[in-house]
């Protein structure tokens, strides 16, 4: 039984074997839960009259809309 040769003969098959797509296998998705009360980075567009309401105060403006969201929230209950 004769064995193909190493490189590619046709230099058309040798151009196509070097752009060739490799299949690589997908990863398996592992969900991870986030530590209790960890905070996670988001993008989030808002108002500038908001952002400039707590800026206003100094350092520590993405707190305090921290804060007011997590009074909003306790304050309407989902359940």
């Amino acid at each position: 039984m004769a064995t193909p040769p190493r490189r590619p003969v046709n230099p058309m098959e040798a151009a196509e074997a070097l752009f060739k797509q490799v299949k690589k296998p997908a990863a398996p998705a592992v969900e991870r839960r986030a530590a209790p009360q960890a905070k996670e980075l988001v993008s989030l567009k808002l108002d500038s009259a908001v952002i400039e309401y707590f800026q206003d105060d100094g350092p520590g403006w993405q707190d305090r809309i921290n804060d007011a969201l997590v009074a909003v929230m306790k304050a309407n209950p989902k359940d």
